[in-house]
């Protein structure tokens, strides 16, 4: 993604979220997360899998993107969520950002209603309204770009989170992201292989941003990951969680798709 395109998403997106709190109040949204009984901790999901020496793989549910364009016409997400669930996914990441990756967060209220997998709001988080606003559609986790943010908001969205009891995963695709990081002691630090201002991806991105990166933080490799030889070429290294979308979004067969890159089928 371009810089021009993220300052373009992140402007229509203040636009957005401007018109909202004129609709929405803080108590409404506290209110509805109060009634919502499907709430998963995202980060102890993957914590468990470590401890067992499992993959953890946060599928991705999304319809397009700047760089791809539509990536699937007859899009469902729940349809999605379901193949996913039934090929042992771990968590998935859904797609809400409405005008350039055509999503919504109603999206996630209805998957969470039919799966009990813990979701990832696939967003660009750019007012601490938004955390208690994807909570209140059932996510249990939100992402902050660091790209896209400057290291005050970022920390003001991250204590957001954990004031809500959300996962956070902080993405970083460069050295100083990477050490910028560290400060946020409970996240998952996802690491970018694609560079945001060339859109060249390289998986090795992960493997040269992982030795900046303290042993005891758990990292999430994103991007660029098409088959079980590059799951299998990061955990290695001691890397073995991934958030995998556009090359399974993009397959014919969504299950054979998600059993390959499991390692499930040969």
């Amino acid at each position: 993604m371009a810089e021009n395109v993220l300052e373009k998403i992140i402007q229509k997106k203040n636009k957005k979220i401007v018109n909202l709190k004129k609709t929405i109040s803080l108590g409404t949204l506290n209110e509805l997360i109060n009634t919502n009984k499907t709430f998963i901790n995202f980060k102890e999901k993957i914590e468990n899998n470590i401890k067992e020496n499992k993959f953890s793989i946060i599928a991705e549910i999304k319809k397009a993107s700047p760089s791809a364009g539509v990536i699937i016409k007859e899009y469902d997400p729940v349809k999605i969520a379901n193949i996913y669930n039934d090929n042992k996914a771990t968590c998935l990441s859904v797609l809400t950002e409405e005008d350039f990756f055509l999503g919504n967060l109603i999206h996630i209220s209805k998957i969470k209603k039919k799966i009990k997998l813990p979701v990832l709001c696939k967003d660009f988080f750019i007012d601490k309204f938004q955390v208690p606003l994807s909570k209140s559609y059932g996510a249990d986790a939100i992402l902050i770009i660091l790209a896209g943010v400057s290291e005050t908001l970022a920390s003001e969205l991250y204590d957001e989170a954990l004031k809500y009891n959300m996962s956070v995963i902080v993405e970083v695709h460069t050295v100083e992201e990477a050490k910028q990081a560290l400060k946020f002691k409970n996240a998952l630090v996802g690491i970018n292989n694609r560079n945001l201002k060339t859109m060249e991806v390289d998986i090795n991105n992960t493997l040269k941003l992982k030795s900046f990166i303290n042993p005891d933080k758990i990292i999430v490799a994103e991007s660029g990951l098409k088959n079980n030889l590059d799951l299998q070429l990061l955990k290695e290294n001691g890397i073995q969680n991934f958030l995998i979308g556009e090359s399974l979004m993009r397959e014919k067969d969504l299950t054979m798709a998600t059993k390959k890159i499991l390692g499930l089928m040969s």
